[in-house]
């Protein structure tokens, strides 16, 4: 089994109104450090070896399903992880 972080975030290029409404909001609670907040999502799969390989199915399931790569970027990680 390989256990799979996957970690989805907005282009550059594209505005992040809840990213925004975060940083104002922790402006406002006397957090003037944060300068930028960008929201993305995470998640954990455990995938079962195939015929393909791990990184294959990954970034297939990503740019199918799990992000929209026309907005978002994705980065992964891949461990191998032991059942007993």
């Amino acid at each position: 089994m390989y256990k799979v972080k996957v970690y989805i975030t907005l282009r550059e290029s594209v505005l992040d109104p809840q990213g925004k409404a975060v940083k104002q909001s922790l402006n406002s609670m006397n957090f003037p450090e944060v300068e930028d907040v960008r929201i993305g999502k995470y998640m954990e799969l455990m995938i079962a070896p195939s015929d393909k390989s791990v990184e294959e199915t990954v970034k297939e399931m990503c740019h199918r399903l799990l992000a929209n790569p026309v907005i978002e970027d994705y980065t992964y990680e891949i461990e191998e992880s032991v059942t007993k």
